[in-house]
């Protein structure tokens, strides 16, 4: 005999139940029903009906914790039912005997779900059809008393159109709530179901969508994206397959994961902007275009990890944006009518200094034009006024703009706002090239002179590849190293329309670093910035582990703000490892968290020896700034560029650079084995750091840039 246990949470339409239990009976089947509604009103009809047995569950939870009751007040009603019967001793010993359990009504479905995992049931179904048409499966297979599994997959497969389509978003919800998801049958199911033939779109993409939340719900987040990738596959309308995979990215990397179908959800935007684009619509082309760049340069995989997809082949990285339709519009320079007009001569240089609220690295520049003969300076901050800010970082816009051949309404408003400052100015100097730098590029700038400078945060953004550098006449990198990587990702840096390339330093006054240190900063390590996973400050801890197995005078002074753990996940879960790991060595005052400070030169007088332990840097000014004051620097080879033709090892003396903990940890301890050889190691680091980066030497780089004298 076939075992069949029918499960309720409301009382069933009993005519069409009692048909049903005749042919299950006629099937060779044993019935039994346990409900949660009364059984005792209609206890005569289920007599009449010749069911094997009946059970009543609980109706309630009124002699349950109150901290149960209190959960069942918030959770869904097929919850509900679970939590009523769960430790029901006669349901569990029916379940354990069934071959096939049925739901009968939508708030049954979870408890028939949970039961189905916990025992050998053959097969598990919301509706009688479906469990009719399981009966006969059973009898063919000749298997009884509770053997199998959940619902095999080719059954799945066959049915799930008929079991999913129409099925209502709260028995969806049971049915992929997360005990289901935890399940890996559970979780194979229904990804498996979301792939079956024949299933509607519109079906199919519900469907994944409540699978995806099940198993984000289940802690299963990749499961989650993997379900969303596997219903995109399905998915002839390019637009919805790339709105299912843009989601299933976002799964991950809204867990600071690398997600696996990165590369699928960038090509799937990257097609429908090209049909888009070649149907005439610019505008969704733009927000398929937009989408695809925001993805491929997402802060998750290239800013708030220890690595990035353009450290192994940066090239190679970007090769599949490039084959588009609509990146080979972007690349295209359009040039400008007019070249730049030479520097004037008979009155002083009309130098307009802009960026968008940072301006961390301007104040030298500020300063010395604002008080120069032969300059007239204005400063504009992008960020200050509210029309300039919205147009500056419409990056959406932007792309909308350049598709349609520079004919947009953004053009207009950026003319009407920006002329005023072109005709005014005779050199733009524009610091960071990001969204104001591609809105600026948007239009012609006539005989003005646009400088750019490009740090190193911009390379592993998508604004370089959104910026027209045809109508950039010069542009800046802050390091060798920054240059070959961002030539390597931008082709329009690589043609003939490619601005003049500059290598200018930071502008740093490091004469003031160069104060008297006491004696025992000389076992003080310090490592300014660790606002950024980047920093990679766990490496400076593993250094001054290392360094006190020889002399536990050594201690790590660190200086800036924590990393904001609200960025992204990555963030927060490099802060939470480095604050476990550093929070017992704070207690015993190995560690010192000196915070943010204004005053950075006071704070290195109790430092003796400076670290880079930076995953990446452009420069490093921390560094820069630590020689300066005569602390002994010991820069880790920046693995990002370690190997490289331009690196770390490029960019300082030899000897300040090592490839690892233990190297770092036998310079230091060499190089303050005494009092006189720290000195002496320290006094060579300041000579050199204000010979080669001090404001009045790199003044005069810019000088010539602007001015044409040097």
């Amino acid at each position: 005999m076939t075992n069949v246990l029918f499960i309720a949470s409301v009382r069933p339409q009993l005519g069409v139940f009692a048909d049903s239990v005749r042919k299950f009976r006629a099937a060779g089947a044993t019935t039994y029903l346990a409900g949660t509604f009364p059984l005792e009103p209609v206890a005569e009809e289920l007599a009449a009906m010749e069911l094997d047995g009946t059970h009543q569950l609980p109706r309630n939870l009124n002699f349950r914790s109150t901290a149960l009751r209190r959960k069942a007040r918030m959770a869904p009603g097929g919850m509900k039912v679970w939590m009523q019967a769960e430790r029901d001793g006669v349901l569990r010993r029916l379940a354990r005997k069934a071959d096939v359990l049925v739901a009968l009504d939508a708030g049954a479905v979870y408890t028939v779900w949970r039961l189905s995992q916990y025992y050998r049931v053959e097969e598990a179904h919301f509706g009688l059809a479906p469990a009719l048409k399981a009966v006969d499966r059973v009898k063919a297979k000749g298997t009884t008393g509770g053997r199998g599994v959940l619902p095999p997959m080719d059954v799945v497969k066959q049915n799930v159109r008929r079991s999913v389509d129409g099925l209502p978003a709260t028995v969806m919800r049971h049915a992929t709530a997360r005990p289901v998801m935890r399940s890996t049958v559970g979780a194979r199911m229904w990804r498996t179901a979301v792939t079956a033939p024949g299933v509607p779109p519109k079906v199919r993409i519900a469907t994944s969508r409540y699978v995806a939340e099940g198993m984000q719900w289940a802690g299963r987040t990749s499961g989650a994206a993997l379900a969303l990738a596997a219903a995109a596959s399905k998915i002839p309308d390019l637009g919805l397959k790339a709105q299912l995979l843009d989601e299933a990215v976002m799964k991950e990397l809204g867990k600071g994961l690398n997600p696996r179908d990165l590369g699928k959800a960038v090509a799937a935007q990257l097609a429908h902007a090209d049909a888009q684009f070649a149907g005439g619509d610019h505008e969704k082309a733009s927000f398929a275009l937009d989408r695809a760049l925001f993805l491929h340069f997402h802060r998750v995989l290239h800013i708030d990890q220890l690595s990035s997809p353009l450290a192994k082949d940066a090239q190679g990285f970007v090769e599949p944006l490039y084959r588009s339709k609509v990146m080979d519009v972007m690349k295209r320079p359009q040039g400008r009518r007019t070249p730049a007009a030479p520097a004037p001569k008979g009155r002083p240089l009309r130098l307009l200094v802009t960026t968008s609220a940072n301006d961390n690295f301007l104040h030298h520049i500020l300063d010395r034009y604002g008080n120069h003969e032969g300059v007239e300076l204005r400063y504009l901050d992008l960020a200050a006024q509210k029309a300039l800010k919205r147009i500056a970082w419409a990056g959406r816009r932007v792309l909308e703009d350049r598709l349609a051949g520079g004919t947009s309404t953004y053009q207009e408003e950026v003319e009407r706002l920006m002329r005023p400052y072109l005709d005014w100015a005779d050199t733009v100097f524009l610091d960071w090239s990001v969204g104001p730098a591609a809105m600026l590029t948007t239009i012609d700038p006539g005989d003005t002179r646009i400088v750019v400078r490009l740090h190193s945060y911009e390379a592993f953004t998508r604004w370089p590849h959104m910026t027209d550098f045809s109508r950039v006449d010069d542009l800046i990198y802050v390091a060798p190293h920054v240059k070959d990587l961002v030539e390597s990702l931008v082709p329009m840096l690589r043609g003939d329309s490619a601005p003049r390339a500059h290598l200018i330093d930071n502008a740093m006054d490091l004469s003031g670093f160069a104060r008297p240190k006491p004696a025992d900063a000389r076992f003080n390590l310090g490592l300014v910035g660790i606002s950024q996973v980047a920093k990679d400050p766990m490496w400076a801890v593993d250094v001054l582990r290392r360094v006190r197995e020889h002399d536990e005078r050594y201690r790590l002074l660190l200086v800036g703000g924590d990393m904001n753990p609200k960025t992204s996940r990555a963030t927060r879960d490099y802060r939470r490892q480095f604050d476990k790991e550093i929070a017992p060595l704070i207690e015993q005052g190995i560690v010192l968290k000196l915070g943010p400070t204004d005053d950075v030169p006071s704070a290195l007088t109790d430092i003796g020896v400076i670290l880079s332990s930076s995953v990446r840097e452009g420069c490093h000014v921390g560094l820069m700034e630590g020689a300066a004051s005569a602390a002994v620097p010991v820069a880790r080879d920046w693995p990002f560029y370690a190997g490289k033709p331009n690196s770390a090892r490029t960019l300082y003396p030899e000897g300040w650079v090592v490839g690892s903990t233990e190297e770092a940890a036998k310079r230091i301890l060499e190089t303050t084995a005494t009092e006189q050889a720290w000195q002496d190691a320290g006094k060579l680091a300041s000579e050199y750091a204000l010979s080669t980066w001090d404001w009045p030497v790199v003044s005069k780089a810019f000088d010539k840039l602007f001015l044409g004298e040097g």
